[in-house]
């Protein structure tokens, strides 16, 4: 089977391990190292074969971009980032495409097949079928906590509340609270699986019991929808029916 050569390139730890787990669940990825800034990659490029590169753009010192520019002959880029506004620039550097977390498996599967589809006008052994094989896998969210970085499965979420500047993130045997802003726990949560219902509550969708206007129903536990919220959450259920 035919691999092309691929480099994780971000500053956060956190989203070089989320795209590391994903790629290994597709056989035609073959990860040769993980680089936490562009210098570093710049350097591992000159010296390695790199057919495929998911570069954050926004990283201290050169950013992704700037590394992009650097580079005579880049392998094909996948950008990825929080910033929409960098989507533009992004383009305009030739990438295949512009992943914004926090990234989902499967728009995550979409990007990996347009780099297939770009490919394959120039090796033609490579194949979409090389990526039906992937799997899902678990997301885990790290939360520090006491000094220690703890490990929590997201599927086994029941509630993330937030409470002044801490998050308590309620598992049905466990609940770990953290020092942290419930906006960037949101970012860090697999796209389309969670849904923020309250400026304090984001909950699981797929363990939501009952839904009323006024509250969901999760393990029993009645949580409030913000009156900020109603709308958006209402129109997720209407979606559903």
């Amino acid at each position: 089977m035919i691999k092309l050569r691929t480099l994780i390139v971000d500053d956060e730890p956190h989203a070089i391990e989320i795209i590391k787990k994903y790629a290994e669940q597709i056989p035609v990825l073959e990860i040769v190292d993980t680089c936490y800034n562009a210098i570093q990659a710049f350097h591992l490029i000159q010296q390695t074969r790199v057919d495929l590169m998911f570069l954050d753009v926004k990283m201290p010192g050169l950013s992704g971009t700037d590394l992009a520019r650097s580079l005579k002959n880049p392998p094909r880029i996948v950008f990825t980032t929080a910033y929409q506004e960098y989507a533009v620039e992004g383009f305009d550097l030739n990438a295949v495409d512009y992943l914004m977390k926090p990234i989902g498996f499967d728009r995550f599967l979409r990007a990996v097949d347009k780099v297939l589809a770009l490919e394959r006008t120039e090796q033609p052994g490579l194949s979409s079928s090389d990526i039906t094989h992937a799997q899902p896998i678990d997301h885990f969210l790290y939360l520090r906590i006491e000094r220690r970085l703890v490990k929590v499965n997201t599927k086994d979420i029941l509630w993330i509340e937030s409470v002044r500047d801490y998050v308590k993130v309620v598992t049905s045997d466990k609940v770990h609270t953290t020092k942290q802003k419930i906006s960037v726990t949101e970012e860090l949560l697999p796209s389309g699986e969670f849904l923020r219902i309250h400026r304090s509550f984001i909950v699981p969708k797929h363990k939501i019991e009952s839904y009323h206007p006024n509250y969901v129903v999760v393990n029993g536990n009645s949580i409030p929808v913000g009156r900020n919220y109603k709308d958006a959450v209402a129109r997720q259920f209407m979606s559903s029916e």
